[in-house]
Parts: C-alpha cells; sequence; structure tokens
C-alpha cells in the first residue's frame, strides 16, 4: 500500500513535499481512514507559515479536514466498520492519503454526498453553526453580516441564517463574487472599500444589525461593531486581512495590520450593551462531545450540501493553497 503525505517546518509554504511513511494498524478506538478527499481551510495557511497558536512544533502535516474509506478498526469501534464512507476532523494530519484517527471524530456520510463534499461540510459548517448558534445566540428574524460571504463558513453561515429566517448582508473581497453570493440567497451584499461604513448604512436601512461573522478584521470589525445593536454581538473566527499571496508571510504587512488592529474598551462593552466572541476550531475539536451534539443540532436545521468551488488532484495540493490564498475562490 502506497501512503504518503505532505510534510513541512512552519515557515514557507515552498517546504510543502509529499513523502511516503509507514501507517501502523489503528490503536484502540481509533480507526484507519484510506483518504478520497482534503478539504482546506484558511487555518492551513496559518499553520503552514507558523502563526497559528495551535501549529505542531517541528516537522508537521497540516489539513484539518477530508473524507474518505474506513478500511480498518481497533479494538472497542463498534458503530463503524470496514468500508463505510465517512468524513471527518483531526488536529492537523490531513494533507495525507492515509490515516489513523479517533472514532469519535469520524462520521458517517450521507449517502448522496461524494467525497469532495464531504470534505467540505465539517470544519465550515461547525465553525459557522458554533459561531452563529452558540456564541452568536442566533434568534429567529435576526438581522446577520456575514464577511468573507461566499468563502466556505459564509457559505454555510448564510444557509444557517436562512434556516432562522434571517435578514442577510454579505461581504466580498472582490465585485467579481457579487452575482454569486447573491445568487446563493444573500439579500445584500457589499464589497468591501473605503466606503463601507455607508454601503452598509444603506444596506440595513432601518434595520439593526444583531449578528455579525467576522473573518476579516481592521476596519471591517470595527465599523459594523460601533454599529451593533444593544446586545448585539460580533463573533470573529478569522483575520484574513494578515494574508497575502506569497509562499511565506510578509512581515512588514503582518506588522502593520497587527499595530492597526481594532482596540475594544470592555467599559464600553458595559455602556453599548455589545459583546465580543471569539474562537478556533481547534478549541471545538478538543471538545469531542460538544462537536457530536452540534452535528446532532445541525440535522435538524437539513442544510443543503456545502458549494465545491475548486478541486485540485493530490499531487498539486500545494497549488490549491496558493489559490486558496489569493482570495479568489468561493466555497
Amino acid at each position: 500500500m502506497t501512503t504518503l503525505k505532505y510534510t513541512l517546518r512552519a515557515g514557507n509554504l515552498a517546504d510543502l513535499k509529499p513523502q511516503s511513511f509507514e501507517l501502523t494498524a489503528p490503536a484502540a478506538g481509533e480507526v484507519q481512514i484510506a483518504v478520497r478527499a482534503i478539504g482546506l481551510n484558511f487555518a492551513d495557511v496559518f499553520a503552514i507559515w507558523g502563526l497559528y497558536g495551535a501549529t505542531p512544533k517541528g516537522e508537521f502535516t497540516p489539513g484539518l479536514e477530508y473524507a474518505g474509506l474506513v478500511q480498518a478498526v481497533g479494538p472497542g469501534v463498534t458503530h463503524l466498520q470496514v468500508g463505510d464512507r465517512i468524513m471527518g476532523v483531526t488536529r492537523f494530519g490531513a494533507y495525507t492519503t492515509h490515516l489513523n484517527i479517533d472514532a469519535r471524530y469520524a462520521i458517517p456520510m450521507p449517502a448522496d454526498w461524494d467525497f469532495k463534499t464531504g470534505a467540505a461540510y465539517l470544519v465550515q459548517t461547525l465553525t459557522a453553526y458554533y459561531g452563529m448558534a452558540t456564541l452568536g445566540a442566533l434568534q429567529r428574524g435576526q438581522n446577520v453580516l456575514i464577511h468573507s460571504a461566499v468563502g466556505g463558513v459564509g457559505l454555510q453561515a448564510l444557509k444557517i441564517a436562512k434556516a432562522y429566517d434571517c435578514f442577510t448582508i454579505g461581504t466580498v473581497g472582490h465585485a467579481g463574487k457579487v452575482d454569486f453570493a447573491l445568487s446563493e440567497g444573500y439579500d445584500k451584499v457589499i464589497v468591501r472599500g473605503k466606503d463601507f461604513e455607508h454601503q452598509l448604512k444603506e444596506a440595513l436601512g432601518d434595520k439593526p444589525l444583531h449578528l455579525m461573522m467576522d473573518s476579516v478584521g481592521g476596519p471591517f470589525f470595527s465599523i459594523p461593531f460601533s454599529m451593533l445593536a444593544p446586545m448585539g454581538r460580533a463573533v470573529v473566527f478569522g483575520s484574513a486581512r494578515y494574508a497575502t499571496a506569497s509562499d511565506k508571510p510578509n512581515k512588514l504587512h503582518l506588522l502593520r495590520h497587527f499595530f492597526t488592529r481594532p482596540k475594544v474598551d470592555p467599559q464600553r462593552l458595559v455602556e453599548t450593551n455589545r459583546a465580543v466572541l471569539g474562537f478556533n476550531l481547534i478549541w471545538l475539536y478538543e471538545n469531542a462531545e460538544l462537536l457530536r451534539s452540534l452535528l446532532v443540532e445541525l440535522e435538524t436545521l437539513r442544510l443543503a450540501p456545502p458549494h465545491v468551488g475548486h478541486i485540485f488532484p493530490f499531487d498539486q495540493l500545494p497549488d490549491a493553497v496558493r489559490l486558496f490564498q489569493t482570495g479568489k475562490t468561493v466555497g
């Protein structure tokens, strides 16, 4: 059996290379997966650069989600068997052809989904749902701002918001994404730019802003945060403005954005009745029972399958990451 995985020491995408490895039998409570598709996430970029706090020390394999076939079952695993089609999350290690994983993180796929769809579901949907429903305390009929509107999380957040009958405003970085965002169901779409505040006020009209899902930061956090209604919430799950389309992080770019990042005064939170909450999926991964309970809740929403915008063969995985960095992808 040929087993390959991409590895590097964090710092430079150009160092991400495939290498063969020996895969042992799954341990107690584990299953062995033949990976058929891998999902990309912005956290992958920051991990590759070494800017993600949870990035492993030394050489590691990036990747947080995948889909594939169970090819072996470890002692004590009873809910999965060889041949099952699953989608899964992992604390890094998904850029591979095979892996052993705690069986709690291997989730049976819907029968009508292909592996590409399964690999695009868990990280984006759990991020959107936990951020909106748990941290954002989303209520039916509220008004929601979703940054990176046609990214993987953004599109899943839209579906969740619509399941709650919410009014949705999406933001995109390129005008070429507006029509796609509208076709997916956003009520209003804004291209982020210098007139963002005016556009947001116009999009809201006389509606209060109850929830912001922020993956961008900078003024695109500060402006809508200042417009949140009493008891409004800003949920931060990413900082895409730090990214650049390069193999290595641009230190001047990083420093400029770091020193100009928004500052929140806790006393003002009391005076304005607003909240800021942030999280990353590694924390959720480490709470397996909560993760599984969220998936059960998601089943009741009957969301449409995730949109898969781009497909690359395994041997072109670094090129897929490079495209992802440009901000030109959807889904």
